[in-house]
């Protein structure tokens, strides 16, 4: 039977509602800030474009090399840390490798567009390391905290990345979804009610009070750790837009919109938008 809902204080879950609506509630403004980061908005718009895509992604060091990388870097604490305690009875309940794994597809896409050596090219920006480590210590000694990282982020991928993933495909012209993998989940045959099924585990784990609490605070602590993570990759971004802009002979050239720099975005947006379209 649905948990009795009454109305909300300062747009708070009471403590006696659902888990997954206490995330909610509490990561609003998060959702709000993050639907209206600049390259959510440009990115939403189909602002990008083929030659640049390619331009971009294979240059050594290049951008799109940091923004799939921030992915894999992330995700593969997450995956290792809910592997690592998928006996913990917090996580157990919502562990779902089979439907829900992003690492394997994010191995092929780096491997699609970097080639096999991918691995020794690794690069991430500061923020994607404190991801990273947040998520080993909390994997350490608070596993309980695993379930705001892995509702708020498989979730929103599950939802946003099908949205995201069409955009991509239409804006770069694409006849197939090769270097998309990320995007797709075979072993979920109707997200919504897969979706369904998984707040329905979440809800069901027993935690205390304080231990709710912390769950909470820390669905907020991922939004932030995403939006530090957005900062740096549009600092990143901006710095290799006005290189581009140069000539050879130090004349600047027509400036193209930085937004359009690359379809590599959509991936990092996804890590940020995780929660957007989870509701």
């Amino acid at each position: 039977m649905e948990t009795q809902r009454s109305a909300r204080k300062n747009d708070t879950a009471e403590s006696g509602s659902d888990l997954s609506e206490q995330i909610k509630a509490a990561t609003k403004d998060n959702h709000v800030r993050a639907e209206n980061t600049q390259l959510m908005l440009s990115y939403q718009k189909g602002q990008i474009t083929l030659p640049q895509y390619k331009t971009r992604w294979y240059s050594p060091g290049g951008l799109c090399q940091v923004l799939l990388c921030s992915l894999y870097v992330i995700y593969r604490a997450l995956e290792e840390e809910l592997d690592r305690n998928c006996s913990h009875p917090a996580v157990a309940p919502i562990y779902f490798p089979q439907e829900l794994a992003r690492l394997e597809t994010l191995e092929r896409d780096l491997e699609h567009f970097l080639g096999s050596d991918w691995r020794d090219r690794v690069i991430v920006p500061a923020a994607t390391q404190r991801y990273e480590q947040r998520l080993r210590e909390i994997g350490r000694e608070n596993p309980e905290l695993l379930v705001a990282h892995a509702y708020t982020r498989y979730l929103g991928d599950l939802s946003g990345g099908q949205v995201l993933g069409k955009i991509t495909q239409k804006s770069l012209g694409l006849s197939s979804r090769e270097g998309l993998s990320f995007f797709s989940f075979p072993g979920v045959t109707s997200p919504h009610r897969f979706k369904q099924l998984y707040r329905g585990r979440m809800n069901s784990v027993e935690l205390t009070e304080p231990e709710r609490a912390a769950v909470l605070g820390e669905a907020v602590a991922a939004f932030e750790l995403n939006i530090q993570v957005f900062d740096d990759l549009q600092k990143m971004l901006s710095v290799v837009a006005e290189a581009a802009d140069q000539s050879e002979d130090g004349v600047p050239k027509a400036r193209a919109p930085v937004l359009q720099v690359t379809v590599g975005l959509c991936l990092a947006l996804v890590t940020v938008g995780l929660g957007i379209y989870a509701s």
